[in-house]
């Protein structure tokens, strides 16, 4: 079976799916131009905890967990499987690696998880495995996650790391034009990715340009060292842009 890259998509405001923006478009057709995978583990921003440990859900329920927004969005829905027993051979190879396991019993898919996925694969008919997110941990900590489940690649699992290159919200401007400091941070990080320097991006609170301006918190980008750890280095960038003045919409391939 032929190897599958991890990924890391920028997936937006969920309006994203709604307002033309050519992103979902741009995963798409990665997806189609790519074997179809067996099944998908996410790991997304919106799903914090303070252990890793993968959803266990037989049927996942579509979390529509953002608000005022249009009508549209809410009808939406991503009615995948889960799938237990590659939840169970993640945990072991999570408490194998040296982690402490909380195997994870929420029923639902957020944001996003499923945003990405409803673009990439319509149908809902690859089963789905949830991973948090660790708030309290740092990009190291998410990339020896992503190098503990590098191998499920090789049995056609797909890993996608779900956030965003830059999250400030409280510098949203709904159709501004790019801000500087976020365009700077933007191409400090897919300069390095590109070259493969993996000391410098995991260092990006020190290194990178406006790193704290750009994620006052970084949930939204320890998805990234997650795919970049289960793919390895260099990046392959399938779409970039920048929405809402400071909100990055890059996606990126590993390995």
């Amino acid at each position: 079976m032929t190897r599958l890259p991890s990924l890391y998509i920028s997936h937006g405001a969920p309006t994203v799916l709604i307002d033309g923006s050519p992103a979902p478009a741009a995963w798409r057709r990665w997806a189609e131009a790519r074997p179809r995978p067996r099944a998908i583990v996410s790991l997304s921003a919106h799903r914090p905890a303070r252990l890793p440990g993968a959803g266990r859900a037989e049927h996942w329920r579509t979390v529509h967990d953002f608000g005022g927004f249009p009508e549209q969005l809410y009808r939406l829905q991503y009615p995948a499987d889960g799938d237990r027993a590659l939840a169970d051979d993640i945990d072991r190879r999570l408490a194998g690696a040296g982690f402490t396991v909380q195997p994870d019993e929420r029923p639902g898919l957020d944001h996003g998880a499923w945003v990405p996925l409803l673009a990439m694969y319509p149908k809902a008919d690859i089963p789905v495995v949830s991973l948090p997110v660790l708030p309290a941990e740092d990009a190291a900590t998410h990339y020896r996650l992503g190098q503990a489940l590098a191998e499920l690649a090789d049995d056609g699992v797909l890993l996608i790391g779900s956030g965003s290159l830059t999250h400030n919200l409280y510098e949203v401007a709904w159709n501004a034009a790019p801000e500087p400091w976020a365009l700077e941070f933007q191409r400090w990080m897919l300069d390095r990715l590109a070259a493969g320097d993996v000391d410098a991006v995991l260092d990006w609170e020190r290194q990178a340009p406006h790193a704290r301006r750009n994620h006052p918190t970084a949930e939204h980008l320890l998805p990234l060292f997650f795919a970049l750890g289960a793919g390895g280095a260099p990046a392959n960038l399938f779409y970039s842009g920048m929405e809402h003045g400071s909100i990055a919409m890059d996606a990126l391939a590993f390995g």
